[in-house]
């Protein structure tokens, strides 16, 4: 249940959008984001932008053309998004996050109830044209 330190903590008032990194995030993200690639040109983007426009539009739930144009081109986030969903990176970034939050003092761990009166479903048995054959 959230109380109002948890909401203390989760506001984000001094950054452009609820999803952007603050600092401490981007200190733990870093570190996990991969060097650009060898040869050809040098990365001209910041990553840390590209990140939060990621965030934004997995945030809000809105299409990657309709991402704000203060965050890098629609076609630069959803490449990276490709890429970085493509070889782990994200996973990564995700299990880092939540490694963290789950390993604060105040959290809590939190499983859902189980009731006893709900049965698990029926398996079906294999072997399904031998069955109705009656072979």
């Amino acid at each position: 249940m959230w109380k109002p330190e948890h909401r203390l903590a989760a506001r984000r008032v001094c950054q452009r959008y609820d999803s952007d990194l603050t600092d401490e995030e981007w200190a733990l993200v870093a570190p996990i984001i991969p060097p650009g690639k060898r040869g050809g040109g040098k990365r001209t983007v910041n990553i840390r932008e590209v990140l939060n426009g990621i965030f934004y539009v997995l945030w809000t739930g809105c299409q990657w053309k309709a991402a704000p144009k203060d965050l890098p081109p629609k076609s630069t986030l959803h490449w990276y998004f490709m890429l970085w969903d493509w070889d782990g990176t994200l996973d990564r970034i995700h299990h880092t996050s939540t490694w963290r939050c789950a390993s604060r003092p105040d959290a809590r761990q939190v499983r859902p109830p189980r009731s006893s009166t709900v049965k698990a479903p029926k398996r079906r048995k294999k072997g399904g044209l031998a069955r109705r054959a009656g072979l």
